[in-house]
């Protein structure tokens, strides 16, 4: 029973340590996300991905306090950060949508609910930004059309972000 002492200790403050940080983190983006008026949806995904990171961590630090040999855990990390710069080089990938996702939240100065238009030479979208989730960037165009982009496409292209058309009274003219 005594070895386990130690073992229980590590474990607690490891979750104590954890839940501190993640207390520490959400204060963070919820500070950010307000400071740049970032839509709620958007804020979710950030704070999920960032979850996971830290999770995957803590569980690696976990598998350390329980007796688990550091070469394979190495081997597993290793592995791991070979997928994930695997995913990171396709361009259509899940992993550079996500990459992207949070680049839009942190990064770029479109947000949902500008007036924008995609420069691109095979297409020409013109419209509003409706929504920008965790793998595609949504938006409608002036001619009615509702289009998804994959987030990493809306990094590669160049955006202008255009002025929203007045809405003139009709009471001023009659």
């Amino acid at each position: 029973m005594i070895p386990l002492k130690k073992e229980i200790l590590l474990t607690i403050g490891l979750l104590i340590v954890v839940s501190l940080f993640i207390l520490m983190l959400k204060r963070a983006v919820q500070r950010f996300a307000l400071l740049r008026k970032i839509e709620i949806n958007r804020k979710k995904v950030i704070l999920n991905l960032c979850y996971l990171l830290i999770y995957i961590v803590a569980g690696s630090v976990l598998a350390l306090i329980w007796g688990m040999d550091v070469r394979e855990i190495t081997l597993f990390i290793s592995s791991v950060l070979a997928v994930l710069g695997i995913g990171f080089f396709a361009q259509w990938s899940i992993l550079s949508n996500l990459t992207a996702s949070v680049i839009l939240f942190f990064n770029h100065p479109v947000r949902i609910g500008d007036r924008i238009r995609i420069l691109d030479a095979d297409f020409d979208f013109t419209g509003e930004v409706e929504d920008i989730t965790g793998f595609y960037f949504f938006m409608k165009t002036d001619g009615g059309k509702k289009i998804s982009l994959p987030n990493s496409m809306v990094i590669q292209k160049g955006i202008e972000i255009l002025e929203k058309p007045l809405i003139e009274d009709d009471e001023n003219y009659g």
